[in-house]
């Protein structure tokens, strides 16, 4: 992947130097340029395109950003109910991801993302504790951290 980065800047570079211009726009011409020609030619290398990766971490971010905009809405509509009825708990949570890295982000997205918190990790890095603060149903909660998270962390790293 990083070879194709490289690749992909050289070409810009000599984008420019073809056309005896140094400014941003022609930079940015022949950057397209070199990614549209390592795009035709990935079936030559021997890793993925590596804007599907970019293109994947954006998906993540754009993905994590949704879902702490609707928690903290949902969170705030819990706290300012004058009934507090919340039923928190703690969920053992199995996980498909397998480096310590995906492990990693994944319970920092969790913690990150209000109402809920991951507690702990099983030494063999497959079961997540995580507490939430309004739980109606373990397993949906289950389903979508696997449906939203866990999967995005999955086309970024694989």
């Amino acid at each position: 992947m990083a070879l194709q980065i490289l690749l992909n800047l050289i070409i810009a570079v000599v984008w420019m130097f073809l056309h005896n211009d140094w400014s941003f726009p022609r930079f940015t011409i022949g950057y397209l340029v070199g990614a549209v020609s390592i795009g035709l030619l990935s079936r030559f290398w021997p890793h993925d395109f590596y804007l599907k990766r970019v293109w994947a971490v954006i998906k993540l971010l754009i993905l994590f950003v949704k879902e702490l905009f609707i928690s903290s809405f949902v969170v705030i509509g819990l706290i300012i109910r004058p009934k507090l009825s919340i039923r928190p708990g703690i969920v053992a949570y199995q996980t498909e991801l397998q480096t310590d890295w995906e492990i990693t982000v994944l319970s920092c997205l969790i913690c990150l993302t209000p109402g809920t918190l991951t507690l702990d990790v099983s030494r063999d890095g497959r079961t997540l504790y995580i507490h939430a603060m309004d739980i109606s149903d373990a397993e949906m909660l289950s389903q979508q951290i696997k449906s939203s998270f866990e999967k995005a962390i999955m086309e970024v790293t694989r």
